[in-house]
């Protein structure tokens, strides 16, 4: 028996501003400054940190990672949503991708990173990888294209991701970018997709060895004071994919006991935010947004359907907190939440 597949339908209590979510992502991708390059300068001429040709298919949306998932956020909508973004802002979103995904502007971006084997490693290499998969899968006529551009891109992180994993002994768990049980639950989606079952069992084994004897989910550290990610709840997400389902509810039950029936009520509340401008406390609005996609997702599986309609309300009251943000928030929150909130709203799984 294989692992166990949540369910791709989520019911949700508001209804969402797709145009809206469309043009924000555009804004930040189109936002040059303020910028993050993440560059590990290799020599005295290796120092020129202009955003358009350092990276001139992931440039903007303050960082590449960012762009990377607004682009995939943007194909997500052109696709799969096309008649709620109207023609205007579906042109506009298609012009962009256009733009950007060109053979031209990846080839760049496959040499940087074979040239530099760690960087944004992984979770960068799982959005782009997402990326890959979704340009794969759209019926936009133009898709084609896409796909063809970022194929180079998914292969050269498929040696990446395959080469990284037997050389890492112990998996990062905290809540943001190098959490490894999000990265390998996107990467397995990814892969799965793009018909590589050899990134895909690798990662899978990965998970089992990382995560496989976990117990008693120290679920009271949590959330971490700039957490986008709930370590347990995410590791619990990734552990569902890759587990056959009797050992999966022997595992979860171990791993997050009484979740749904009082125990670990925290991961349900909505997390305070202060200030939602500085760019690592806005995190903690992408943290609701992923709390909201994990008990979406959860409440998907046959052993929690006893406390199912709980967690759906404490997924619903995660997003609710934070739907404002998506579209009127700062740049710290706007240049990367229309993501997560299609996470939330159960985009891994569309289809």
């Amino acid at each position: 028996m294989g692992p166990m597949a949540p369910t791709a339908a989520v019911d949700h209590p508001t209804a969402p501003d797709l145009a809206g979510w469309s043009r924000v992502a555009r804004q930040a991708v189109g936002t040059a400054y303020p910028w993050m390059p993440g560059h590990t300068v290799t020599g005295p001429d290796d120092g020129v940190l202009v955003p358009e040709r350092l990276h001139p298919a992931f440039h903007g949306s303050l960082d590449w990672h960012s762009c990377v998932h607004m682009l995939w956020s943007l194909l997500r909508l052109v696709d799969g949503y096309a008649e709620a973004l109207g023609d205007p802002e579906r042109a506009a979103a298609v012009a962009l991708l256009g733009e950007r995904l060109t053979e031209e502007h990846v080839a760049v971006e496959v040499d940087y990173l074979r040239a530099r084997l760690s960087f944004e490693r992984p979770y960068g290499w799982a959005w782009a990888a997402q990326l890959a998969a979704a340009a794969r899968e759209a019926a936009h006529p133009d898709a084609a294209s896409w796909a063809v551009s970022i194929r180079p891109l998914a292969d050269v992180l498929a040696d990446h991701v395959l080469a990284w994993l037997p050389r890492q002994t112990y998996p990062v768990r905290h809540g943001k970018h190098q959490n490894d049980a999000f990265a390998l639950t996107l990467l397995i989606d990814a892969y799965d997709r793009l018909g590589r079952p050899d990134v895909v069992d690798a990662c899978r084994r990965r998970a089992v060895d990382w995560f496989g004897a976990d117990s008693e989910a120290p679920t009271a550290w949590e959330p971490g004071g700039t957490d986008f990610l709930s370590p347990a709840l995410t590791e619990a997400l990734l552990m569902g994919r890759v587990l056959d389902p009797d050992r999966y509810a022997a595992w979860l039950a171990g791993f997050l006991p009484g979740l749904g029936r009082g125990g670990h009520a925290h991961l349900l509340a909505v997390p305070d935010v202060v200030d939602p401008t500085d760019g690592q406390y806005a995190h903690l609005l992408g943290l609701a947004l992923s709390r909201a996609w994990a008990l979406r997702e959860l409440a998907a599986y046959p052993g929690l359907d006893d406390v199912a309609d709980t967690l759906r309300a404490g997924a619903d009251a995660q997003e609710a907190a934070v739907v404002e943000q998506i579209t009127d928030g700062d740049f710290m929150a706007t240049h990367w939440l229309v993501s997560f909130a299609l996470l939330a709203r159960g985009e891994l799984r569309r289809g």
